[in-house]
């Protein structure tokens, strides 16, 4: 079986790879489907049943999984995010749920179960995904692959100003640390850590906008095509 076209986007938080994503899936006319939304769905999930973090119990959290129904589907943003039929869009970006995302991510099962979900979705209708092991692990035989990132503090700064324009305004040293935190649980979880390898286009935003990091991606992508 032919693979649809299938570009990986990995890197750090706040890297700029949503966006990115978003933008690059409409220069090519394939979805964007984003892996991140999924993880916080399940998060979001589990915090909503109570369950603390540090995750005491990952059994529970791996049946919550299973049980849960995620639905991506397409909107003038990019994706509308469906937990169970409710629209948790908004709610998946709540500065906590990125660490829920970060903790239920590291648990096997859960990277199992979605992981099998995000294959199912690539090879149907192919697409743009982002996350941290796209490449690695979702789909390795792509040959497009890029891994977007950025200086920490640079990461750090466009997360407050998202998080001020949402009217959850947080100290920028609070956020760094966050995410700081986040990046170490990334690049040190057992399961499919945060990497990359010689197959990968490492590409910088911080200095950059989003306009030539997605032309560079397009134009790569496109070049590969017809080679």
């Amino acid at each position: 079986m032919t693979l649809p076209l299938i570009v990986a986007i990995d890197g750090p938080s706040g890297a700029g790879k949503s966006t990115v994503a978003r933008a690059l899936a409409a220069r090519l006319g394939v979805p964007y489907i984003d892996t991140g939304a999924m993880y916080r769905a399940v998060g979001l999930a589990v915090r909503e049943r109570g369950i603390p973090l540090p995750i005491p119990e990952p059994g529970k959290v791996a049946a919550i999984a299973d049980a849960v129904r995620i639905d991506l589907e397409p909107s003038p943003s990019g994706v509308r995010v469906l937990l169970d039929g409710r629209d948790v869009s908004e709610g998946i970006r709540e500065p906590e749920i990125s660490l829920y995302a970060s903790a239920v991510s590291a648990i096997p099962a859960v990277r199992r179960r979605l992981v099998a979900e995000q294959q199912r979705l690539g090879r149907e209708r192919g697409g743009i995904l982002e996350g941290r092991d796209i490449g690695t692990k979702v789909f390795p035989e792509t040959p497009h692959r890029f891994f977007l990132t950025a200086p920490a503090g640079v990461r750090a700064a466009r997360r407050a100003r998202e998080l001020q324009e949402q009217g959850i305004p947080r100290p920028y040293e609070e956020v760094l640390a966050e995410l700081e935190r986040r990046d170490h649980d990334d690049r040190t979880r057992a399961d499919s850590p945060l990497t990359l390898d010689g197959r990968y286009v490492v590409i910088d935003s911080g200095d950059r906008s989003v306009g030539e990091v997605v032309a560079e991606m397009e134009g790569a992508v496109r070049e590969g095509q017809s080679g």
